[in-house]
């Protein structure tokens, strides 16, 4: 029995959990109204950074992508980097020439992130709060 190695599985299983979620995104289109309430908010009335995703979710599987981005802008962004990432990762993997695996991040992400999420929770707070 031969054992691949773990970037491979990695990989492989990033880019399946990619298709699985989005083969799940119809499903949850039509389960919206059971989505729970987000317990930070409703606790503190401070909306935390992930509010409004599962419904931005559910407004992708609709078509609707305006919808998706009034609701949480950032979880749009990073429903699509973690798809587009795992696929192409698997994709790699399949074809014989795999990603690098990054040692660290890149000065300009180090610093876009942390702003984008401030943003994005400036965002919900202007919205939901």
């Amino acid at each position: 029995m031969t054992t691949r190695p773990l970037s491979r599985q990695l990989a492989l299983g990033w880019g399946a959990a990619a298709l699985a979620g989005a083969a799940l995104v119809p499903w949850l289109g039509r389960r919206v109204d059971r989505l729970p309430a987000c317990p930070l908010q409703a606790a503190t009335g401070w909306p935390c950074p992930a509010c409004g995703s599962g419904r931005a979710l559910a407004a992708l599987a609709h078509g609707e992508l305006g919808v998706a981005f009034a609701w949480n802008p950032l979880a749009v962004a990073a429903f699509a980097a973690f798809a587009l990432a795992g696929l192409a990762a698997a994709a790699g993997e399949l074809a014989g020439r795999p990603l690098g695996e990054p040692r660290t991040l890149p000065a300009w992400a180090r610093v876009t992130l942390p702003l984008a999420l401030a943003a994005d929770w400036l965002y919900l707070t202007w919205k939901l709060g």
